[in-house]
């Protein structure tokens, strides 16, 4: 049995249902907007480990009889009002809710799609830069500051070819610094540390690792950043492709290495075939590149969850 933890407002979500259903394969679907009206969790832990029940309108799983678990944290807003309930008591349940699944999925023995604890490192980009580096990838020259002259003399080093992003893993838009910047906008970074990054030339490629297998997408696109390519007119092609097997191996060991089942890696390719690596994303959002592509990423995550191993396609 298969347990999927969400929203279907999330994309992700309702994209593993669907594929799911299309294989036929047995899930329950734990709403987390129905939680605690309709959805229920009950677990306590003992010797054995993780004991107790997860439970839909319609049916209720032990715990015990799961295979695997696909889980998204993402908070979602404007559920059902709960009559009775102060906002701040929705919220302390809200709270709850996330605290005990979190926990829960820490500790079950399945295969879990991701665990929170092995899903931190997305909140260090240093860190991940450090591991890409011990797995022969290449990382951008990079500087982490809040003093502006240490921002200058890095756009010197860099011959002026410097990109900022946040450090955290919240999702923001990577930026091309520029004079314009350095005049109006530099001083703020005393207030808010600011990951500054050599450019780098080449072509992005996106890896999303399902255990054992790597699903690789090229991204051909103008912009700085070509998630947001739509946003600024710039056109945009991406195409599945066959990349090295060393770095196949890398983004495999990385991913395993951080405790992880699934990840989406961020990798430019230079004109001389060099590999940089620039992040690991614990949660990747990989519908577009599915679509896009016709890759069966979706395919492969629900033959992991349901322990069995994913057939090449």
């Amino acid at each position: 049995m298969i347990l999927v933890c969400g929203t279907m407002a999330d994309t992700m979500i309702e994209l593993m249902c669907a594929r799911l259903d299309d294989l036929s394969y047995e899930y329950l679907f734990f709403d987390q907007v129905g939680y605690p009206d309709r959805f229920h969790l009950s677990w306590e832990l003992d010797t054995c480990g993780p004991r107790g029940y997860v439970a839909s309108p319609d049916r209720k799983v032990n715990v015990a009889d799961l295979t695997g678990v696909y889980a998204r944290y993402a908070r979602y807003r404007g559920g059902p009002e709960r009559p009775g309930l102060s906002k701040l008591e929705r919220d302390l349940t809200d709270a709850e809710y996330q605290l005990s699944l979190m926990q829960l999925l820490d500790l079950l023995p399945c295969v879990v799609a991701n665990r929170v604890k092995a899903s931190t490192s997305n909140d260090s980009k240093i860190y991940q830069a450090f591991l890409a580096e011990s797995f022969g990838l290449r990382t951008p020259r990079t500087l982490v500051t809040t003093d502006p002259d240490e921002v200058r003399e890095f756009y010197e080093a860099c011959d002026r070819r410097v990109i900022y992003k946040s450090l955290s893993s919240i999702r923001s838009i990577v930026h091309r610094l520029n004079e314009e910047d350095l005049r109006e906008r530099l001083a703020r970074v005393r207030h808010c540390p600011t990951q500054f990054q050599e450019c780098i030339d080449g072509v992005d490629i996106r890896v999303h690792s399902v255990g054992d297998r790597v699903f690789a997408t090229e991204i051909v696109s103008e912009v700085s950043d070509y998630r947001y390519a739509a946003r600024e007119g710039a056109p945009l092609s991406l195409h599945s492709i066959d990349i090295p097997n060393d770095v196949a191996a890398a983004c495999t060991g990385m991913t395993r290495t951080l405790g992880l089942v699934l990840s989406g890696i961020d990798l430019r390719r230079t004109p001389d075939g060099e590999y940089y690596c620039f992040e690991v994303n614990p949660s990747p959002g990989f519908l577009f590149y599915e679509r896009s592509t016709g890759q069966p990423i979706s395919e492969a995550v629900a033959h992991l969850l349901r322990g069995r191993a994913s057939t090449p396609g």
